[in-house]
């Protein structure tokens, strides 16, 4: 039962990780396919042309989705802290 439970939390951990850094994650990704194509049309292989635009772009994603994300991070927590006792109880 405690390997199950232990399981489940380190899950649940990492679900809510995902669902935080998904966003910024696939708009980099995207910004930054987008910005290759763009190089690779153009033939302009300058460092700068592809980390500027993807840093703008990851600002303002989690700036936009930042309320999603407290709200995410937040109810994992007070999960967590709320069921404490009873994760206690079952792994003594």
């Amino acid at each position: 039962m405690n390997e199950l439970l232990i399981a489940q939390i380190g899950k649940e951990a990492l679900m809510t990780a995902l669902l935080v850094a998904g966003p910024a994650l696939v708009v980099s990704l995207v910004v930054g396919l987008m910005v290759s194509i763009f190089q690779v049309v153009t033939s302009l292989q300058d460092q700068t042309i592809a980390f500027v635009p993807k840093v703008i772009a990851v600002l303002l994603t989690v700036t936009i989705s930042f309320p999603w994300m407290l709200q995410v991070m937040l109810r994992f927590t007070t999960h967590m802290f709320t069921d404490f006792n009873g994760f206690v109880r079952q792994l003594t």
